[in-house]
């Protein structure tokens, strides 16, 4: 039986925002995805007890349609970010994550490359981005 090539590995792994990284770490989830909704849902959003599942649910539904939710002017890890809580947090393999965020950012295929985003997601210390563990 042949082994499998890493590259291949890397590629097939699925990758998502760990929210309970953030609790773990001591970081408000919360804030950080707060900073993604759109002008109308973040004065809707302004009072109360909020959770990011909401908020996730939420930019799902209305702020991802905004022309401007991601650009090419846009950080990658941002961009990273923001087209996972667009798709409501959905884990996603390298492929399909490069595919999506090309398409967001205008065709930025040298920075939507799955070895690229491989370690940007591996070296993550700011948005919680973890690998699905099988």
């Amino acid at each position: 039986m042949e082994e499998e090539n890493t590259d291949t590995v890397e590629v097939k792994s699925r990758w998502f925002i760990d929210f309970d990284w953030h609790q773990e770490k001591k970081r408000s989830a919360v804030t950080l995805t707060q900073s993604c909704l759109c002008p109308k849902c973040s004065e809707r959003f302004k009072k109360g007890k909020i959770k990011a599942d909401d908020l996730v649910t939420n930019i799902k539904n209305c702020c991802s349609k905004e022309p401007r939710f991601i650009t090419d002017k846009s950080q990658i890890l941002e961009s990273i970010f923001r087209l996972f809580l667009a798709y409501g947090n959905e884990p996603l393999d390298l492929e399909e994550l490069g595919k999506r965020l090309s398409e967001w950012r205008g065709g930025d295929a040298y920075r939507t490359s799955t070895e690229i985003l491989y370690r940007l997601l591996a070296s993550d210390q700011y948005y919680g981005f973890r690998e699905v563990q099988s």
